[in-house]
């Protein structure tokens, strides 16, 4: 897809919030597509990187909010020149929490799932637990469309607060489309053959 081909706007720009907004969405269809060719592995990826392209987006968005909570001019810093531009991973469970504070609720429960599903893209099905959080394919593939609902849901509940332009309405409602296609699917009588599309991974 063109658009993570993109180069971001800088942090400071109007449009960085759309832009990452747009990726989160793109990056979560290009996951149902992983799925439906059975690439579990990637598209746990690409799942992991739709929440945390989300997080960037509502990191810049609440900066203000979530300076006012620093205990000290460096870590005002960090938020606005690393946390932002950057979201890195090994700092993404306190960054969620912070996004609690500000009202995002239930925000590091999901970013737990998106972890889990970041070991798991490296790691693979763990029948004992030791590597990955998921027995199987199948567990993963499921939790996998589990965050992509709330990262459409969250999308959703910004539209009042952003440019929300044609390109971001179109791959919302493409994702969208592509989750109630995926969710027929398991309800289909061939379901357990289909969880996690066609091929080992």
């Amino acid at each position: 897809m063109g658009v993570l081909e993109r180069p971001l706007p800088k942090p400071s720009a109007e449009d960085y919030v759309n832009a990452r907004l747009l990726e989160a969405l793109v990056e979560g269809w290009l996951a149902i597509r992983f799925l439906k060719e059975g690439l579990v592995r990637n598209a746990a990826g690409k799942a992991f990187q739709a929440w945390r392209a989300l997080t960037a987006a509502l990191l810049r968005l609440e900066l203000d909010r979530l300076k006012a909570l620093a205990r000290s001019d460096e870590e005002r810093r960090w938020l606005e020149t690393t946390a932002v531009p950057r979201v890195p991973t090994g700092r993404l469970v306190r960054l969620s929490q912070l996004l609690e504070e500000v009202g995002h609720v239930g925000y590091s429960a999901w970013t737990d799932r998106a972890l889990n599903l970041h070991e798991y893209q490296y790691h693979g099905p763990d029948p004992d637990m030791a590597w990955s959080k998921y027995r199987s394919r199948e567990e993963a593939a499921v939790a996998v469309v589990g965050l992509l609902r709330e990262v459409v849901d969250r999308v959703e509940e910004l539209k009042a607060r952003v440019k929300w332009g044609n390109e971001l309405e179109n791959s919302y409602k493409t994702l969208k489309q592509a989750l109630v296609s995926r969710t027929e699917a398991q309800r289909s009588p061939n379901a357990a053959g289909n969880i996690a599309g066609k091929t080992n991974a």
